[in-house]
């Protein structure tokens, strides 16, 4: 599929990722709309009550969470697939 094929399944709640990449393992998949209640370590302060805007987030090869932007070369890729 291409990126805005994948963009659309993201955003109906699924995982995709190019077949294209190196990392194994790795996906992308939309975050928004949640409300998120925590404390900032530093100081103590508490957040309460944020919503998101939506954004598409990386599940990297070493297991972590990043905000991910699509590169050019991700953008006009067809070997988007979801993954399972």
């Amino acid at each position: 599929m291409n990126f805005g094929q994948a963009r659309d399944a993201a955003e109906a709640g699924d995982k995709v990722a190019r077949e294209g990449w190196n990392g194994k393992g790795m996906f992308v998949f939309m975050i928004g709309g949640n409300a998120w209640s925590f404390t900032i370590s530093r100081t103590g302060l508490p957040v309460s009550d944020l919503d998101t805007s939506p954004f598409l987030c990386l599940k990297t090869a070493d297991n972590k969470l990043a905000p991910w932007l699509p590169s050019q070369t991700d953008m006009l890729a067809d070997d988007w697939a979801v993954v399972d």
